[in-house]
């Protein structure tokens, strides 16, 4: 285990360094760089912190439709190869589900802001 900081606190506070201090320095194209580079680490930030668990919740999905164990990428290879088989398709129990926690999840770190990520939000509650 490293000592504190953690690298989300360093991500986090780097994103915060540049967002408060240094972005309203700064215009035009390298306003532009520097917005990019928040985003980085913003998304970095994020992977970091809900990576592991939702990893683990799809690692159990993708083990109860399977039917055997694996790292996640050999899970999602395994079923990827099922699906190009025609073994399993949007028919097969739990599946649709599994697609769709999987997509919620995945857009919870990429774009936790868009549009219709936050109605699916609020409809779920």
């Amino acid at each position: 285990m490293q000592d504190e900081p953690t690298p989300i606190e360093l991500t986090k506070a780097v994103a915060d360094f540049l967002r408060s201090d240094i972005a309203p320095l700064i215009s035009g194209h390298q306003a532009f760089k520097l917005r990019v580079a928040i985003n980085i680490l913003d998304l970095v930030t994020r992977q970091l912190t809900q990576e592991e668990g939702s990893d683990a919740k799809e690692v159990e999905r993708l083990r109860a439709l399977l039917g055997m164990d694996g790292t996640v990428t050999e899970l999602n290879r395994a079923l990827a190869e099922r699906i190009a088989k025609g073994e399993i398709d949007l028919t097969t129990p739990g599946l649709a589900e599994h697609l769709w926690a999987t997509t919620l999840d995945k857009l919870a770190v990429d774009q936790p802001n868009y549009a219709s990520y936050k109605r699916e939000l609020e409809r779920g509650e």
